[in-house]
């Protein structure tokens, strides 16, 4: 690949790129001495699309006079353009130059270019221009430049694009998307390889097994396999995709790879059987025949010549560009590293093969007979496409020529032509080809997805053909060129659209700008209904549709209808049926053929044939195919054939949906490919084009936009997050987090207040700011790194002086106890002490105090918790004692109560008669409290039941939650078999296709009658509003008005017709008004149009002035074009002839040297084939450049043809211009005299208008008197009648007061005492939930310190990591310093001994293996730092992920405990309610009972009670009245909740009643009319109101139509705030919608994150065991080491005294062990804090076994106390049955009571007034006692509802205990497994360091070896010096 090849080899390094990649020092210099000067430097013109630099001379008005080089040249003022000053030549970023003109930015892009400079930022994308030439910065050297580096700290590259986009999905955790447009030939599918490759390289996961390929070469590796069969050539690219693909790149959650997809769009299928002149097939087919495979040839019956096929030989056979061997050999190889079996790539080959064989089959048939029946004349070619494809060559001749049809139930074959049979082989040769190519995808997805890796995230990358413009436009660039409409505007929602408005939903002080660049219009005209995509398909679906009837329907249905429509421009393509005008330009179509494309239909004989056929891959490629069945499928007959009705145009157009889809999800990275020139010239620039492509691709607009918006944005508290180390005090000081922002930037940074913007909830930056902002907070960061060193270094220092100190203290200490021990031992008084004090008590005192004081600190701990205990269960006692006498109590006043009721009825039989009617009413009152008990307790058992339910419900989702992650391992085996199903699901979405396109276009409809419907809810809440106001208004005086309806009916009739009569002239004066309004706005329209249409004429001529004038210069390029071209043709003759005398040469040479023997035979051999190779290419050569020079000339003729007929065009356009022009003149004075006409007769219609108001108003002043005197007679009727009902209610409250008032004040109080203890009930449990609210705060309180004291931990180990990583990085420091500085030195001697001795280099060659094993060591140690860092930075990224989601967890507890607290309210309110509603009830049945008894004894009692209802009157009247309210208060209530809900039944109609969009405006005024109807039906009090509001908005409809020309613009202005409010509307809505679902899904995510919340609290530990155990590794390879220095340091001074001249490298070493010793000493001190860390783990574990003990205890306590309570229930129910049974035998007496009343009934009349009087007494009595027995048998349900909930508790404190037990034993177990896996690691390392210790000795004896062998050579050199000075001497 390009960049990939070093130029050396691939011994050498990578290349340097820097001279590619930045500008050099003397680059600078020479653009700094460039003339300039900023007041006359200018841009101007020259007149091809580029422009000029240039110095004005003279200023003239508008015109300036400038000299462009030294020629004076006049241009106007507005083509001249600022030059920027020579520091910002070629600038890195297009967007930060001073002046950003178009002359600049295309000066700056074409200035890097030409500097070898490819990649230039713009703003938020980059900008690459192709350089047609292999530069090395794609290499390894430079992606090491990039990685880890942000934007603004590298220079532009692909390479940052692709690390910005993995930095973003790894911070942020979003997908990120890559997308790299352009045109055709710009360079895309080179720069996705680029990024496949970084990806590939960077990310690599490093997992792979033995012998099979890494996930990263198999990424790579799809290139070029993908490349051979998608890639061909074009006139524009040599190696052009002609397909569109999106790759996946997918990564872990350690942003490591972990798997890769694609999804391919839209291949080119007829390229297969069709090619343009200059264009070729596909790679794939001369790959085959480039003989780099040895046997593919023969496996694939193919010659040795391409043009034997006719298929793939209609154009260019070679390519200069591309080496097919090269590119065989890649896929061949590629093939093996995706796991390709040796079958399956030999059976690609082979359908690769039989595609080619079908190319010269199509020109086997020839007719036969009089209907020309298709036959074969030789059966060669079919046989080889049959052999190859695996099936019957006569069946598939047959089936060719005479296909089968079914016919009813018959099969018939049909013959077919010659052109129909050849046409039938190429739909099989494309679909074979579509579907191999698919089946090559598939395979490549398969094995690049690896199921065993998780995949968290990915990176897409989107290389799809760019927009195409040809001399015939297609199917297939329709198709692409939509695709690229689509991505267009993607790129402006994304740059353009989304950005502005969040500006301005931000409030930011933002004037919207247009860029001119919505697209919408022309992907409406391909998407809408009935719009280009919808007739295409419509067309596709019709049998007899043909291309005729496909264009004249486009034309009827799009032609005027559609802007982006409009009649094809007959160059260069003659033939076009439409034109369509894109984005980029107009592009005129030939629809021929796109029928049978869409269609794509095939011959389903042959297709049965080959799935029933012996190739495997061709069977699998057309498995989805239903083929031609004899029989049809037994489970569905009926079925349609799958696929029937999907066309290529539906197929393409949902893979663009789900692609769009797929970007819209994720965060987008542009990169714009550019073309510098048509000519693939190196260094080459064509303005003209590359300024068309600025301006397609949006990179003018982008700049632009970059420049005066804000791309930079951070919220808030990110913000203050980030940079809150640059100013803490100022935002320590902040209210909100938007002032601490301005206190950063205004205060610390000081930055200018244009560079940024403070929204509602971000921060807005310029471009580049934010690069500032990071270095200006890397810089604190450093000093205050720097300060904490700096103290760290004192720290340690001073700990190491104290340490020091406290050793020679220790020193002198030991020496005095030495002497003193040592005079001890021969004093004999000593020995005595000795030997007694061992048994002296008082020398273990101490050993005794502590034992006394850790009982006491012990006793001092659980004091309080024994206390509590204590107080508590002393609580429950007392309140069950307390209990249990109240029942005793109870039970004995009951005895007494019921002996004294048995003998005082014998007293009282007599009276029994009167006593009758208060039994009954007793009785009564009786079964109400049984069923109001009955409803208590049913209620309390649903609550039961539902917080049961609750509980099942978690233990639920705990299941489920546990059974999801087994159903994860479940689904991804599962997925293999899905892809399977995807298949069958095909005949789904054919049957479904139509019905998508109807629901499409009912969704449309919906959502515009949504939007309606959403207004008219507006409209109907601000009614709603008015009418419920009114409805308050009127509720006070409804009762009256029912009784005087009757009289005011006529009055009404009235008055409703003359409000109807005034409608219709209200409605009359709007149709009028309205008529009015749409005549003059179609004036004005045609008055637009008619201005704008002589406009278009206008620009029109303009236009084509400027397209004559730039065919004339083309004219002259292509005059110079052809001298350049006959220029080279005499070049390339020359080089013919010189080539062909080199070759006579080379002929004669071999000649005359002959060949003597075999080899020479061999080589003359190769030479000719090589010279015939040759002549080949010359003969091709001369072809092409005949063929070229042929082409020039037609096109030079035809250039000429059509200049001239454009110019005649030209001239006649003009003239009709002209004559139009005229006309359209006097159509317009036509049009403004029609105008003044209709404003004269809008001003009539105005008059008529107010006169007709002025009759409205009259009418309404007589109907106001009318009114009012009505309103004065209803006013006395109703104030009499008032009169009238007070005197009758006085009357019948004093009759009520005298019934009620025996019975009336006992109810009222019994049911007041009721009250009383439900709430004191209410009051208890109130309390409970209290209880239990702290209980869970207390558990939270106590989470969150755990968690805080886990962070605390965690935070010690990283600052003992740090630590130990700070002393590693200076122990490496040192060796590298010094160690590396010995080694030096001992190089330096050992040359020394060279030079003297020989025989010394076996000593050399031990000392380089020692320094050898010390760069492995070393190179173990820094892989040991590496991985130390690497776990550093997963446990730092776990920490905040915990950080995280603690925060979400406590919103989550939050927004619990709120919804619990409003649970409670409402089952409060419930409660409450459900008592209002019974006691209501209760009282109205009573009272009623109560009535009709005491009349009779009010009526017999006469005058002797009337001083007793004097006196009473005032008591019980108040009682009465308290009923009375109370009962009008409910029915008040009733009728506000049924009117209450009426209302929202009337809402929830209109909104059904608003779906027809057409009928809204009659919809609403009918709603109206029936809301006022109804209101005056229900409220006639209400008229006046109604008709005062009539009277207003006729008023204010007579002033809005005076006023309605002046409020037009005022209009406008309100219509645009009204759709921003409805958009923010929308967007609070979204939210609300949002907060809900999120609410409701809070309960299920609780469980799940306190899980996670555990497991990470576990992962934590794991982590922190894992640096502990690092770090002990690490100590025992320093005390390894340490052990190593003292060896070598005894070493050392032994070979001192053998070699003197080492002396100073000796005493150098020493200072180098000690050095080493006190790092060994630090370490040392390490390993101790380490050591005390592991004791306070320990410590921590037994104290969780004493608090595990303790809630076992505590547990044990609760399970004895549940006991005891259960015991208590058992006897409190025992009492309540005997109770119980006592009531019935109460019962049964009353009943003997009731009949011994009837006896006496008679005597009791006797009796007179005194028996009465005693009777009611004693009926008093009996009452009280009754509801003293009541209330006791209440209290008594009260405490076993108690009993019960205080077991349910105990019983739920004893379950949590238990699983509290359990999770200690469990982190027990860990711990412990911990400490038995360190104890292993230690020995293990004890025995490495025994070896380690054991091979150091070794070396050092033969080191010690070395040495003596190295003085015996010196001895011997000395005695030799001495000889030798003898022999002189002699």
């Amino acid at each position: 690949m390009p960049g990939h090849v070093k130029a050396g080899g691939s011994k050498e390094a990578d290349p340097d790129p820097a001279e590619f990649l930045w500008i050099s020092d003397e680059m600078k210099r020479e653009d700094g001495l460039k003339p300039y000067d900023a007041k006359k430097s200018v841009w101007v013109p020259d007149g091809e699309g580029g422009y000029d630099e240039a110095m004005i001379d003279t200023v003239d008005g508008d015109k300036v006079t400038c000299k462009v080089g030294w020629e004076p040249k006049t241009f106007k003022s507005a083509q001249c353009m600022q030059v920027n000053p020579p520091k910002m030549e070629k600038f890195d970023d297009v967007s930060n130059m001073t002046y950003l003109n178009e002359a600049s930015v295309l000066w700056n892009l074409k200035a890097r270019y030409v500097a070898k400079l490819i990649y230039t930022y713009s703003g938020l994308f980059c900008v690459v221009i192709n350089p047609y030439k292999r530069y090395p910065i794609y290499t390894l050297r430079t992606m090491e430049l990039y990685i880890g580096k942000r934007r603004n700290e590298c220079w532009p590259h692909i390479f940052a694009i692709a690390e910005g986009a993995y930095q973003g999905m790894v911070n942020s955790g979003c997908n990120q998307s890559i997308l790299i447009t352009g045109e055709s030939g710009a360079g895309k599918t080179e720069n996705t390889k680029k990024v496949i490759s970084y990806f590939a390289t960077v990310c690599s996961s490093g997992k792979r097994k033995e012998g099979e390929a890494s996930l990263e070469d198999k990424i790579v590796q799809t290139n070029p396999v993908l490349e051979a069969w998608g890639n061909a050539k074009t006139v524009r690219n040599d190696n052009s995709s002609r397909f569109g693909k999106f790759i996946r790149i997918h990564f872990n959650a350690a942003g490591k790879l972990s798997g890769a997809d694609m999804v391919v769009y839209l291949l080119e299928k007829s390229r297969l059987t069709y090619q343009q002149p200059l264009e070729r097939c596909y790679h794939a087919f001369y790959n085959l025949m480039s003989d780099q495979v040895p046997d593919l040839k023969e496996k694939c019956l193919l010659t040795d010549d391409i043009k034997d096929y006719w298929f793939v030989s209609q154009g260019k056979l070679t390519v200069p560009s591309i080496d097919d061997r090269e590119d065989m050999q890649y896929a061949d190889e590629a093939f093996d590293i995706l796991g390709f079996s040796s079958d399956e790539k030999y059976d690609m080959f082979k359908n690769t093969a039989a595609m080619m064989h079908m190319g010269n089959f199509t020109k086997d048939f020839v007719p036969v007979g009089k209907e020309e029946q298709a036959e074969i004349k030789e059966d060669i070619n079919a046989q080889k496409v049959a052999t190859l494809l695996g099936i019957d060559c006569e069946w598939m001749i047959t089936y060719f020529c005479k296909p089968k049809l079914k016919v009813g139930t018959e099969w018939v074959s049909k013959g077919s032509t010659c052109s129909n049979a050849a046409s039938s082989v190429s739909g099989i040769a494309r679909a074979i080809y579509e579907r191999t190519f698919r089946i090559v995808v598939e395979k490549c997805n398969e094995t690049l997805c690896d199921p065993t890796m998780k995949k968290v995230s990915y990176i897409g990358v989107l290389d799809i053909a760019g927009f195409e413009i040809f001399d015939y436009n297609g199917f297939e660039q329709i198709c692409i060129n939509y695709v690229n409409e689509k991505l267009q505007q993607f790129f402006n929602q994304h740059m353009f659209t989304l950005e502005q408005e969040e500006y301005v939903r931000e409030g930011l002080d933002w004037a919207n700008v247009d860029f001119g660049m919505d697209l919408q219009k022309c992907i409406d005209m391909f998407e809408k209904p009935m719009a280009f995509l919808a007739i295409f398909e419509e067309e596709s679906l019709f049998p007899k549709a043909t291309d005729k009837t496909f264009a004249e329907k486009l034309m009827s249905n799009l032609l005027g209808k559609w802007s982006q429509f409009a009649k094809p421009n007959p160059r260069p393509d003659p033939d076009a049926h439409f034109a369509v005008i894109h984005y980029a330009a107009t592009v005129s179509y030939n629809l021929t053929g796109w029928l049978e494309k869409n269609k794509d239909p095939l011959n389903d004989t042959i297709v049965e044939m080959i799935k029933n056929g012996s190739n495997e891959l061709m069977v699998a490629s057309f498995a989805d195919h239903p083929g031609q069945p004899l029989e049809a499928p037994k489970d569905a007959p009926d079925r349609k054939k799958k696929g029937g009705g999907k066309t290529v145009s539906s197929y393409f157009k949902g893979q663009l949906d789900d692609l769009m889809t797929t970007l819209y999800k994720t965060e987008p990275h542009f990169i714009r490919c550019v073309v510098p020139n048509t000519h693939k010239q190196p260094g080459g620039v064509e303005s003209d084009l590359v300024m068309h492509q600025y301006q397609c691709n949006g990179v003018l607009a982008g700049i632009a936009i970059c420049r005066k918006g804000f791309p930079n944005k951070m919220l808030y508290p990110e913000f203050k997050a980030r940079y809150n180390i640059l100013a803490a005090k100022l935002v320590a000081k902040a209210k909100n987090d938007k002032a601490a922002a301005s206190a950063v930037l205004d205060g610390a940074v000081k930055m200018e207040k244009d560079k940024f913007r403070l929204g509602h909830t971000k921060v807005f930056f310029r471009a580049g700011i934010l690069g500032y902002m990071e270095e200006f907070r890397e810089d604190k960061i450093g000093s205050v790194l720097s300060w904490l060193q700096a103290g760290a270094r004192g720290k340690a220092s001073r700990m190491q002086f104290k340490k020091l100190q406290d050793q020679k203290l220790a020193l002198y200490a030991c020496q005095r106890a030495i002497r003193s021990s040592m005079m001890a031992k021969t004093w004999l008084w000593m020995q005595i002490w000795l030997a007694i004090k061992p048994n002296l008590k008082c020398t273990q005192f101490g050993k005794f105090k502590k034992e006394y004081e850790d009982k006491i600190a012990l006793a001092e701990a659980n004091i309080d918790g024994a206390l509590d205990a204590r107080s508590k269960v002393q609580a429950v006692y007392d309140g069950l004692a307390g209990q249990k006498n109240e029942l005793s109590l109870a039970l004995k006043s009951g005895g007494s109560a019921v002996q004294d009721i048995i003998d005082k009825t014998t007293r009282i039989e007599g009276q029994a008669a009167d006593v009758q009617g208060e039994l009954a009413g007793v009785v009564n009152r009786i079964k109400g409290e049984k069923a109001q008990k009955v409803a208590l307790e049913g209620q309390i058992g649903k609550i039961n039941a539902t917080v049961a339910q609750l509980e099942g419900e978690v233990g639920v989702q705990e299941g489920v939650l546990a059974s999801a992650e087994q159903d994860r391992a479940d689904k991804d085996d599962q997925i293999k078999t899905l892809k399977d199903e995807i298949a069958h699901q095909s005949d789904m979405i054919t049957k479904l296709g139509k019905e998508k396109r109807s629901v499409g276009d009912g969704r449309q409809k919906t959502e515009e009658d949504i939007q309606a419907a959403e207004d008219k809810c507006n409209h109907l809440s601000r009614v709603k509003g008015k009418l419920e106001q009114a409805l308050d208004e009127s509720e006070d005086a409804l009762e009256r008005e029912k009784k005087v309806k009757g009289d005011v009916e006529k009055a009404k009739r009235k008055i409703e017709g003359d409000l109807k009569l005034t409608q219709e002239a209200v409605s009359d004066l709007e149709r009028v008004k309205a008529e009015l309004s749409g005549g003059v706005a179609r004036k004005e329209k045609e008055g637009s149009a008619l201005s704008a249409k002589i406009d278009d004429e206008a620009t029109l001529a303009s236009k084509y002035a400027k397209q004559a004038k730039e065919l004339l210069a083309r004219l002259e390029e292509l005059d110079e074009e052809l001298v350049i071209e006959r220029g080279a043709r005499a070049k390339a003759e020359k080089s013919r002839t010189m080539l062909k005398k080199d070759i006579e040469d080379i002929a004669s040479r071999l000649e005359e040297a002959g060949s003597s023997t075999a080899t020479q035979v061999e080589l003359n051999k190769k030479r000719e084939a090589e010279l015939g190779r040759i002549k080949a290419e010359l003969e091709e050569l001369n072809i092409a450049q005949e063929g070229t020079l042929a082409a020039l000339r037609m096109k030079h003729n035809n250039t000429m043809g059509d200049l001239g007929e454009q110019i005649d065009n030209l001239n006649s356009n003009k003239v009709k211009s002209e004559k139009d022009k005229a006309g359209l003149e006097l159509d317009l004075r036509d049009a403004r005299l029609d105008l003044e006409d209709a404003v004269k007769g809008k001003a009539e219609l105005d008059k008529t208008g107010k006169l007709l108001q002025g009759s409205i108003v009259d009418s309404n002043t007589r109907l106001d008197e009318m009114a009012r005197a009505l309103n004065e007679a209803e006013s006395t009727k109703k104030r009499l009648q008032v009169e009238n009902q007070d005197l009758n209610r006085q009357i019948e409250e004093l009759e009520a007061a005298i019934a009620n008032m025996n019975k009336g004040k006992i109810s009222v109080t019994t049911q007041l005492e009721d009250t009383k203890a439900l709430a004191d009930a209410e009051a208890k449990d109130r309390a409970a939930l209290l209880t239990k609210f702290k209980m869970m705060s207390t558990d939270l309180e106590n989470l969150r310190e755990k968690l805080e004291n886990e962070a605390m931990r965690k935070s010690d180990a990283l600052k003992a990591l740090s630590k130990a990583q700070a002393e590693i990085q200076l122990w490496k420091s040192r060796y590298e310093t010094e160690g590396m500085g010995r080694i030096e030195e001992l190089e330096g001697a050992r040359a020394k001994l060279q030079a003297k001795i020989v025989e010394n280099e076996e000593l050399v060659d031990v000392l380089q293996t020692k320094v050898a094993n010390a760069e492995k060591s070393k190179g173990r140690l820094g892989t040991d730092l590496d991985d130390i860092s690497m776990e550093y930075e997963r446990v730092h990224a776990a920490a905040l992920i915990t950080e995280k989601r603690a925060k979400n967890f406590d919103k989550v507890l939050g927004e619990w405990l709120s919804k619990a607290s409003d649970v409670t309210a409402e089952v409060a309110a419930s409660q409450d309610e459900g008592r209002n509603y019974s006691s209501e009830l209760f009282r109205l049945k009573a009272a009623q009972d109560e009535a009709i008894e005491q009349l009779d004894i009010v009526k017999r009692e006469n005058k002797n009670l009337a001083d007793e209802i004097k006196d009473l009157l005032d008591q019980l009247g108040e009682g009465g009245r308290s009923i009375h309210d109370l009962d009008k208060q409910r029915r008040r209530l009733e009728q506000e909740k049924e009117e209450l809900q009426a209302a929202l039944e009337e809402a929830e109609a209109t909104l059904e009643m608003e779906e027809n969009k057409v009928l809204r405006a009659q919809l609403e005024l009918a709603q109206v009319r029936q809301e006022i109807d109804r209101r005056v039906a229900e409220k006639e009090d209400e008229f006046n109101n109604t008709r005062k509001n009539h009277a207003r908005a006729m008023d204010s409809l007579g002033a809005s139509i005076e006023t309605e020309q002046r409020a037009k613009g005022e209009g406008l202005r309100v219509k645009k705030q009204l759709e921003g409010e409805i958009n923010e509307l929308e967007i609070g809505l979204d939210h609300a919608n949002k907060a809900n679902s999120e609410g409701l899904k809070s309960i299920k995510r609780y469980q799940g994150q306190l899980r996670e919340t555990i497991q990470l609290f576990e992962d934590e530990a794991r982590a922190r065991a894992q640096i502990s155990e690092q770090v002990g590794i690490s100590e025992r390879k320093a005390a390894a080491l340490s052990g190593e220095v003292e060896e070598s340091k005894a070493l050392l001074d032994g070979a001192s005294r053998a070699q003197r001249q080492l002396q100073g490298d000796i005493a150098d070493s020493r200072g180098a062990v000690n050095n080493m010793q006190t790092i060994n000493g630090r370490d040392m001190t390490v390993k101790r804090q380490l050591e005390s860390s592991i004791h306070t783990m320990q410590a921590e574990v037994d104290g969780m076994l004493l608090a595990a003990k303790n809630a076992e205890e505590k547990s044990k306590k609760a399970m004895v106390d549940a006991a005891r309570l259960a015991d208590e229930l058992r006897c409190e129910q025992d009492v309540a049955m005997s109770l119980e049974k006592d009531k019935k035998l109460l019962e049964a007496q009353c009943k003997d009571a009731g009949a011994r009343a009837d006896e006496a009934e008679v005597n009791a009349l006797k009796g007179g007034r005194k028996a009465m009087i005693k009777m009611e007494t004693r009926i008093r009595e009996l009452e009280s006692e009754l509801d003293a027995e009541n209330r006791r048998n209440g209290d008594i349900f009260k405490n076993l509802r108690k009993s019960e909930r205080t077991i349910k508790e105990l019983t739920f404190a004893s379950d949590e205990d238990k699983k509290n037990h359990e999770r200690m034993q469990a982190l027990i177990d860990q711990l412990q497994g911990k400490v038995k896996s360190y104890k292993k690691q230690i020995e293990e390392a004890e025995e490495i360091a025994a070896l380690n210790l054991a091979k150091y000795r070794k070396v050092a004896g033969a080191l010690g070896d070395a040495s003596a062998d190295a003085d015996a050579s010196e001895q011997a050199a000395a005695m030799r010096k001495a000889r030798a000075r003898s022999a002189s001497l002699v």
